[in-house]
């Protein structure tokens, strides 16, 4: 009985140190947030995630997450019209 005790605390330290892990070899790192210009080059195959545009009237800054088609996800941060512009 004693020693599924012990496999079990010793299973359950391995699974608490797993994030530490990731983080160390950096799978959890963040990413490097890449302005918009007009000349910039853009190769996206998916986007993961984009910003929600506030409710502002004015430019505002979105940013947007994607993957190009090699497979690296990329951050980039560009300029949109902001929701709360009253029309008329």
């Amino acid at each position: 009985m004693k020693s599924i005790a012990a496999l079990a605390l010793v299973g359950f330290s391995i699974i608490g140190c797993m994030p530490a892990a990731q983080a160390a070899d950096g799978s959890s790192r963040k990413l490097a947030v890449t302005e918009y210009t007009y000349g910039t080059k853009l190769d996206i195959a998916k986007v993961v995630d984009v910003s929600p545009v506030p409710d502002v009237c004015g430019v505002v800054p979105v940013t947007m997450t994607y993957f190009d088609h090699q497979g690296q996800e990329h951050k980039i941060e560009y300029r949109v019209m902001g929701n709360g512009c009253q029309q008329g």
